[in-house]
């Protein structure tokens, strides 16, 4: 039986590397064609450990299956301010949604909405005005994508989430195939709390 939970504080480290794990394998398909590896996971998941974060995690028995990572923009800085400049909204203001991964056997069966839901509650108990995440930009045309690949931008638009026009972060991973990390266009999405 499938279950979820919220986690914040010490469970979010408790689970970091459930979650490491299970991004390696999800982000390895289409959009995101990652060779991750868990050295860089456990590095990278660290933001997650800040006292705004919260990971929704679903469970199968013992299995972590899915999991949506979320916390405060500012966390995040680094990687993303560039991309909010100009922007009026303030980056404390912004609660952002970072990664969603679900193994493919248990989609469609409502858990990206458990993920949307628990983290946006998140956003809202800190306070924050607005929710944000962000999408990898492949060429429509790149070899790897899937015949039969959907984009989940009708899910996102009824969520309420609409791209933010001129507003993509680049960020470094390094795909499959490659020897090194490339760097790779995110479009942000943004709704109001």
């Amino acid at each position: 039986m499938i279950r979820t939970e919220t986690l914040t504080g010490a469970a979010v480290t408790a689970v970091l590397d459930d979650l490491a794990r299970l991004r390696i394998s999800v982000f390895r398909d289409w959009p995101y064609l990652y060779d991750g590896d868990l050295e860089y996971e456990r590095n990278y998941l660290r933001a997650y450990e800040s006292p705004g974060a919260v990971v929704v995690a679903a469970w199968d028995g013992g299995r972590m299956i899915g999991a949506a990572t979320g916390a405060p923009m500012e966390d995040h800085a680094d990687d993303f301010a560039a991309a909010f400049a100009g922007r009026p909204e303030p980056l404390d203001q912004i609660f952002y949604c970072a990664e969603s991964v679900l193994l493919p056997e248990y989609r469609g069966r409502g858990l990206g909405h458990v993920f949307f839901d628990g983290r946006e509650a998140q956003g809202r108990a800190l306070g924050r005005r607005f929710s944000a995440f962000c999408s990898v930009i492949r060429p429509a045309d790149h070899p790897a994508r899937p015949a039969d690949y959907l984009p989940l931008d009708g899910f996102w638009r009824k969520r309420g989430y609409a791209p933010l026009p001129g507003v993509v972060a680049e960020f470094e991973w390094r795909d499959i195939g490659e020897s090194t990390q490339s760097r790779k266009p995110l479009q942000f999405w943004m709704k109001e709390l």
